[in-house]
């Protein structure tokens, strides 16, 4: 299964980045493979609008089923959930940390956005 974590660098060790449509990247980590790659989110950090749903196409084309990061915001939220993509936010740390915390059960899945939208 791949998992798209919000970052703010290129890898494993980088910091979960707290936003999402907005985030610098994301490292997309397959947890069969035990493989990373860093995607890239240039378009949509300084978009006037509509990065959240872009932010989740974006992902959507990555083939990740889950999304690790800080925070959803509500038209990014639906986004993700019309791909079939589960949501877990509140995580920090590293990019590596965050992925064991999801791993071992200590993330909960997002029962909706946790943010308004266009947050900063």
């Amino acid at each position: 299964m791949k998992i798209a974590i919000t970052a703010s660098g290129k890898d494993m060790n980088a910091n979960v980045d707290p936003r999402f449509g907005r985030a610098a990247g994301f490292v997309i980590y397959d947890t069969e493979l035990k493989t990373s790659e860093y995607v890239a989110n240039t378009q949509n950090v300084n978009a006037v609008q509509g990065a959240g749903i872009q932010s989740a196409r974006l992902i959507s084309g990555t083939g990740a089923k889950v999304l690790i990061t800080g925070h959803c915001g509500p038209k990014a939220f639906t986004a993700l959930n019309a791909a079939g993509i589960k949501i877990f936010t509140g995580a920090n740390g590293s990019v590596r940390e965050a992925v064991m915390k999801f791993a071992t059960g200590n993330l909960a899945e997002a029962g909706g956005a946790d943010v308004k939208g266009h947050w900063a």
